[in-house]
C-alpha cells in the first residue's frame, strides 16, 4: 500500500494480491501492523549426542505470518556443542548445554538442553603377560580410549582362580603355581583385553640375591646406573642359581655388549627352560626404552600428553 499524503491527498494506492492495482479512500482503510514472532517451538529427534555428533534442529515459528523473520541460534555452552546459522547441532565434547532459538525483533525464544557423551572406543593393558611368585599382588591398570570417555568403568574376571583371583579395583593376588588368564571388560561397549599370568613359587635366599644398589619392589627393579647398562652389567649385579635372559621392551633377546633400557625384561630360567621369575627394568629418566636420556625422551612424554601414543605403566613409572 502507498499512501496518498502529499498536498492533503486523500486516496491511498493499494496493490491486492491478485496484481490488480486501485485506489481507496482513506477514510474506508485501516492498516495493520506486520505480526511478530509470538512463539517458538525447538525440537530434536533426540537430545542425547556422542562425541562428533551432528544434528538438525527443528524450529517451529508462529504464528505462521512471521515464519520468515529473522531468529538467532546460540549455545549456552560452546565447548560442549555449537550451532550454526542453520540450525545445525555439533556435539564437540562431554557435558550439557542449552541451545536457545531467539527471535531478533523481540524477547521471543524458544530452548532445549542437550547432553553429549563420549562413548568408550577400546582398551588396552599396559602388560600382556606377567609372572608373580606366591603371594604376590600386582594392580591392573587398564587404558580406556578415548581419555575422556564417560563410563570408563571394567569388570574383572579370572579364568582361575585357585591360581590367581582378581578385586573389583583391579588387585591381582598369586595364590598357587599355574597359569591362568585375566580378562578386562568395559561396562561401555563390551570391549576386552587380556593378561597371560604365571604364578611360580616364591624364590629363597639362596636362589637370587641382588646388589645393594638396586631397589626390587615386587617384579619392578629400580636404581641403574645409567653408565653401565649394557647386558653383562645388568648380570653383574645379580646372583642366582638360575640361567638369566635379558629381552628389550619390544621382546627381543639382547646378547651380551647390547644396551638394557627402561622396559627390558630379566627373566630367570631354569635347566629345563621352566620361567621362574621375570622382572622389569626401570631407568628414571629414560621413557622411550633405549637406555639412554635425552631429547628423545621429551618427545615421547609430549606424544603421550597429547594422547598421540600412550605410554605403558611401566615407562609411566620412568618419567
Amino acid at each position: 500500500m502507498q499512501k496518498g499524503d502529499n498536498h492533503g491527498e486523500l486516496w491511498d494506492r493499494v496493490i491486492l494480491p491478485n496484481g490488480i492495482i486501485g485506489y481507496v479512500f482513506q477514510n474506508y482503510l485501516k492498516e495493520v501492523p506486520n505480526r511478530q514472532i509470538e512463539a517458538i517451538n525447538v525440537t530434536l529427534d533426540k537430545t542425547q549426542l556422542e562425541k562428533g555428533e551432528t544434528i538438525k534442529l527443528k524450529v517451529e515459528i508462529l504464528p505462521d505470518e512471521a515464519k520468515e523473520h529473522e531468529v538467532e541460534y546460540i549455545s549456552s555452552n560452546p565447548k560442549v556443542a555449537t550451532v550454526d546459522s542453520m540450525g545445525n547441532i555439533m556435539a564437540i565434547k562431554s557435558g550439557t548445554t542449552t541451545i536457545t532459538v531467539k527471535a531478533k525483533e523481540n524477547n521471543v525464544k524458544g530452548e532445549i538442553q542437550i547432553k553429549v557423551f563420549t562413548p568408550v572406543t577400546g582398551i588396552e593393558l599396559t602388560n600382556k603377560n606377567i609372572v608373580m611368585q606366591i603371594g604376590d599382588s600386582f594392580t591392573v591398570k587398564p587404558i580406556i580410549t578415548p581419555t575422556d570417555a564417560d563410563n570408563k568403568n571394567v569388570i574383572y574376571t579370572s579364568e582361575d582362580e585357585q591360581i590367581a583371583k582378581i578385586s573389583t579395583n583391579g588387585n591381582i593376588t598369586a595364590i598357587k603355581e599355574g597359569n591362568t588368564k585375566i580378562t578386562v571388560t568395559t561396562e561401555d561397549g563390551g570391549f576386552e583385553s587380556e593378561i597371560d599370568v604365571i604364578v611360580v613359587k616364591e624364590l629363597s635366599e639362596g636362589e637370587i640375591k641382588f646388589d645393594e644398589s638396586l631397589k626390587v619392589m615386587q617384579n619392578e627393579i629400580t636404581g641403574w646406573d645409567i653408565e653401565k647398562l649394557n647386558v653383562e652389567n645388568v648380570k653383574e649385579k645379580i646372583e642366582t642359581i638360575y640361567n638369566i635372559e635379558i629381552y628389550d621392551y619390544k621382546g627381543n633377546e639382547l646378547k651380551e655388549g647390547q644396551k638394557v633400557g627402561t622396559g627390558s625384561k630379566i627373566r630367570l630360567v631354569d635347566e629345563n627352560n621352566n620361567i621362574k621369575m621375570e622382572y622389569y627394568i626401570i631407568i628414571y629418566g629414560d621413557v622411550n626404552g633405549d637406555g639412554k636420556i635425552n631429547s628423545l625422551d621429551l618427545l615421547v612424554l609430549q606424544r603421550h600428553i597429547l594422547e598421540i601414543q600412550r605410554l605403558n605403566e611401566t615407562f609411566l613409572k620412568a618419567r
